[in-house]
């Protein structure tokens, strides 16, 4: 049998120390794979004068498995957000965000264990029919949900549950604000809960999500959303669990799939030996598990998570004083 081939782009700032690190222990867990490496963003502005290079995205197309690092556009007018073109180009619909707590961080709560379904591509956050006025005095955005597209969503996030064992889905909108665009989102959730009445299903307007997610979160189970309210809640999610260090997240579509750190580059301690590497391994067990790999997958979080309890070698942001290259050793020793 050939062997599986991924497309690796290992991106800017921390990107290819954590990177390498997820890599060191997919070998270590038995993983045999090839990879493909790849550029985006501004390495490959600076290699190749684009931020995304064709080559890259012929990879992307070819492997239909991309693990990243995280990428930096650079602030200005003229540059469009990489995350949101490989999304639409890909049409990666689904943004799957996964936080759990792990017993030895810092975190607030200790029974965290939420999922957060984001459409990926459509509503308010796409950037549709962006225009400011010529004297600057205004500026409109479009946004746009569509039947097709919140159908396919909501089944992605009942799906989910009954494959995961989940028992909730809570479909979170503004519809009583939003009456066009989220109403048609929450009438199609509707719908689709009738589908699969194993499943209990519940429905919370976005700002009272925010409050019981603070206050109560072992209320949730799976969040089902559109794209800009499951931007800033997964955020919030990540909160509850550590921050954005112990969150990963997978960009799933019908013919490619793109895993990755959720958070930034971290320009300001890229080389130092100092990056938290946990939300890139997560994301490589998000990439195992799609692979249907759920035993290895289980095999590497539990030796993460006996690094992180055990305070064994930790970074500074787990409370150690120790280096993503010591960190990923702990990790392979368990393993």
């Amino acid at each position: 049998m050939a062997k599986r081939t991924i497309t690796v782009i290992k991106g800017d700032g921390i990107g290819p120390s954590i990177i390498d690190s997820a890599l060191e222990i997919l070998k270590a867990a038995g993983c045999d794979f090839d990879y493909d490496f790849v550029d985006a963003g501004l390495t490959a502005l600076e290699n190749t004068g684009e931020l995304l290079p064709q080559t890259t995205l012929d990879a992307i197309v070819k492997n239909r498995i991309t693990l990243k690092g995280p990428l930096t556009t650079p602030v200005g007018e003229g540059f469009t957000s990489i995350n949101v073109t490989l999304r639409k180009k890909f049409n990666l619909y689904a943004n799957i965000r996964p936080v759990k707590s792990f017993v030895g961080t810092k975190a607030r709560f200790d029974n965290i264990d939420i999922i957060t379904v984001r459409e990926n591509t459509q509503g308010m956050y796409s950037g549709l029919g962006q225009t400011t006025s010529e004297d600057g005095s205004e500026a409109q955005a479009m946004s746009m949900i569509t039947k097709e597209g919140a159908e396919k969503i909501v089944t992605f996030a009942y799906e989910l549950a009954c494959r995961e064992n989940r028992k909730k889905v809570t479909t979170v909108h503004k519809a009583n604000i939003l009456k066009s665009t989220s109403g048609l989102f929450l009438k199609v959730a509707r719908e689709v809960a009738k589908k699969y009445p194993q499943i209990e299903s519940n429905e919370m307007i976005v700002d009272a999500t925010c409050m019981k997610l603070v206050m109560t979160p072992e209320e949730f189970d799976v969040i089902v959303t559109t794209n800009l309210f499951g931007d800033i809640l997964s955020d919030l999610c990540a909160g509850l669990v550590g921050g954005l260090g112990m969150a990963p997240g997978a960009n799933i579509g019908e013919d490619a799939a793109i895993f990755e750190a959720v958070h930034g580059s971290a320009p300001d301690i890229a080389g130092k030996n100092l990056a938290n590497p946990t939300s890139v391994i997560l994301a490589s067990i998000q990439m195992l598990e799609h692979l249907n790999m759920a035993d290895t997958a289980e095999r590497i979080r539990n030796a993460v998570a006996d690094v992180i309890k055990s305070g064994d070698r930790t970074t500074r942001d787990l409370g150690g004083n120790h280096g993503t290259t010591d960190f990923t050793q702990a990790v392979i020793d368990r393993l």
